[in-house]
């Protein structure tokens, strides 16, 4: 795969070339500001990109927005947010925009290297890998009494489930490390899409998607 490093820290920017080239990738870039980082990703159209949220010049959330930025000139360009920060608004957006190939990790949740490959490699294939503490801080925020409502439905169960979905998990995955059948996560997938009023989709990332998107905008 071709891949952008959008990071500012020249240690962790350096680490994360020496780990993606050490499983046979190849990092085409390495921007350190947001307008660079949007230049590079326009310019390379890299098979998945590693953005960081805050870069310079202001250190604010330069590497989400120019992310942003790029998916809206090329749709679906994956991308990897990896943060020490959640930042609730372009998260949102980035997320719900329902394309897809899309991944949100806090730096400090990243405990080896294979987890981080993978994350990587799914969003590049068009999935998802979501932080549960990312996904947790997005479903706590707001005051949205309805999006409130319906997630009261929901079973303990159930809550997990969606949890797990949100991370991108596939229904098998899910079945492991519940330690249930698959047709049992099926029929838990089926009623909590019911529950939130959303239509069931095979598609386990369009689902992740419809489920962020639904309770962005309720």
């Amino acid at each position: 795969m071709r891949i952008v490093v959008a990071e500012d820290l020249y240690l962790l920017r350096d680490g994360l070339v020496r780990l993606i080239e050490a499983y046979g990738h190849q990092v085409v870039a390495t921007p350190t500001t947001g307008p660079e980082t949007l230049d590079a990703l326009l310019t390379w159209r890299p098979d998945v990109s590693v953005v960081d949220v805050r870069m310079p010049p202001t250190q604010s959330d330069e590497g989400l927005r120019a992310a942003l930025a790029a998916r809206r000139e090329l749709p679906g360009l994956p991308i990897l947010i990896l943060s020490q920060h959640v930042q609730q608004l372009y998260a949102r957006e980035l997320l719900a925009d329902g394309v897809g190939g899309v991944g949100y990790l806090l730096k400090e949740s990243v405990f080896d290297a294979d987890q981080f490959i993978d994350a990587l490699e799914r969003v590049a294939g068009g999935g998802t890998a979501m932080d549960p503490a990312v996904i947790s801080k997005l479903l706590s925020s707001g005051s949205a009494s309805r999006r409130l409502d319906r997630l009261d439905r929901l079973t303990e169960r159930e809550h997990s489930v969606l949890g797990l979905m949100a991370e991108g998990l596939s229904n098998q995955a899910i079945a492991q490390r519940l330690f249930l059948s698959e047709s049992a996560i099926s029929k838990y997938t089926t009623s909590l899409f019911g529950k939130l009023g959303l239509g069931d989709d095979d598609n386990s990332n369009r689902r992740v998607l419809a489920v962020l998107a639904y309770l962005n905008n309720a």
